[in-house]
């Protein structure tokens, strides 16, 4: 009896050993062994092995990690208050320097994100911040890429997500947008009475060169207004006109 409860124990201590032993890490994963307190170095993927109660392995994400930094409160270069959002993106290349030279990577990028969106945005004016965001979002990630280089973390996308203004801010924006929206029609209705001003004048210097045109003009006028089936029908007669048939009376009774 006591020899099979002394085989069960030291089954299970060879089993307790052989699991503390063996370590499958996936694809994406790597392990950072320390040796009594030593770091040996990142291994991995697939089977690892370790000695017991000796090595200790700490196991880091490669993929990329999606952050959602929370609504920050920030004031613009213009003394606007607004509050803006973004999303960053960022991965651990080296798995060393992510264990050893930060205590917890994720909450030190995060907080460095926040703080450097505040600083940044602080700088710019509204404008710039709503019609320039590629070129806010490339500094933003240069800046944060840099802070996080020594902690073994790459950032890769920064990008600004939603600018929430004031109410007023909002008004006025609107107020401004239909003030240049209507300057815009104004503009444009007045290019093309100048345009059509131009065309008229071309037409009657073509006019004046040929005066049977006008005569031909006003035969097609009439076409057009008899076309519309109206009861009475009042139009001037031209002088010219009048004049042609004069001198054809004229020249007949001449004749006779």
């Amino acid at each position: 009896m006591n020899y099979g409860m002394l085989l069960g124990v030291l089954v299970a201590f060879f089993l307790f050993i052989l699991l503390n032993m063996i370590r499958i890490l996936k694809e994406y994963e790597r392990g950072v062994i320390f040796r009594l307190g030593r770091l040996i170095g990142a291994k991995g993927p697939g089977l690892i092995i370790l000695i017991p109660m000796v090595d200790k392995m700490i196991k880091v994400d490669l993929r990329v990690i999606t952050y959602d930094i929370p609504s920050q409160d920030v004031i613009t270069k213009d003394n606007v208050s607004v509050k803006v959002n973004a999303v960053l993106y960022f991965q651990v290349l080296d798995p060393n320097k992510a264990v050893v030279s930060v205590a917890n990577f994720f909450e030190a990028t995060s907080q460095i994100a926040q703080t450097t969106l505040r600083s940044v945005l602080g700088q710019v004016e509204l404008d710039d911040l709503l019609a320039n965001r590629e070129k806010i979002n490339a500094e933003l990630q240069h800046i944060i890429d840099d802070q996080t280089e020594p902690w073994g973390v790459k950032v890769s996308v920064v990008e600004v997500k939603n600018v929430d203004l004031p109410i007023e801010m909002q008004r006025a924006m609107a107020k401004q947008a239909e003030a240049e929206r209507e300057r815009r029609s104004k503009v444009i209705h007045a290019e093309g009475e100048f345009q059509a001003s131009q065309k008229l004048a071309d037409a009657a210097q073509v006019i004046a060169t040929a005066p049977n045109a006008m005569q031909l003009r006003f035969l097609q006028t009439l076409t057009e207004v008899a076309a519309e089936k109206n009861s009475t029908l009042i139009f001037p007669v031209p002088i010219d006109l009048l004049n042609t048939f004069k001198g054809y009376l004229e020249s007949n009774t001449k004749m006779e």
